[in-house]
C-alpha cells in the first residue's frame, strides 16, 4: 500500500511540475480591438460584449467596499454599452503601447479613465 502511496506521490509530482511550466495564454488587446471592431459577426459581436462586461461585473464584485476604494465610477443612467465598447476600439487603437498588453487590465484602465471617481 505504501508503495502504490509513494508512486502516486511521485506522478502527482511530475504532473504537476509539468502543468506549471506551461504557459497560459491571456487575450491581449489587439486581438480584443479585432473581435470587437465594427462591423463585427454576431459571434464576434458576443464575445466582446461577453468579456468586456465579465472584465467589470469581476471589478465590481471582487472589490470590497471599505478596503479597496473605487477607481470604476459609471454615473447612471449609463451611456450604451455599445458606445463604451466603440469609444474602448478607439482609445486602444491610439494607444498602440496597450496592444500587448492583457485585455482585461486594459479595458479596466480605459474605465478608469472614461468613468473616473469624484475625488473625496
Amino acid at each position: 500500500m505504501k508503495k502504490i502511496l509513494v508512486a502516486l506521490s511521485i506522478l502527482a509530482s511530475l504532473l504537476s511540475s509539468a502543468y506549471a511550466d506551461e504557459k497560459i495564454p491571456v487575450l491581449s488587446t489587439q486581438e480584443l480591438v479585432n473581435v470587437c471592431k465594427l462591423p463585427a459577426s454576431a459571434e464576434s459581436r458576443s464575445f466582446c460584449v461577453g468579456y468586456t462586461t465579465a472584465i467589470y461585473d469581476t471589478y465590481l464584485a471582487t472589490r470590497h467596499p471599505q478596503r479597496a476604494k473605487p477607481f470604476i465610477c459609471v454615473k447612471q443612467p449609463a451611456p450604451k454599452r455599445d458606445e463604451v465598447i466603440g469609444d474602448f476600439v478607439k482609445w486602444a487603437e491610439s494607444n498602440p503601447q496597450t496592444a500587448d498588453k492583457p485585455a482585461a487590465g486594459t479595458v479596466l484602465g480605459f474605465l478608469a479613465a472614461r468613468f473616473p471617481c469624484a475625488k473625496q
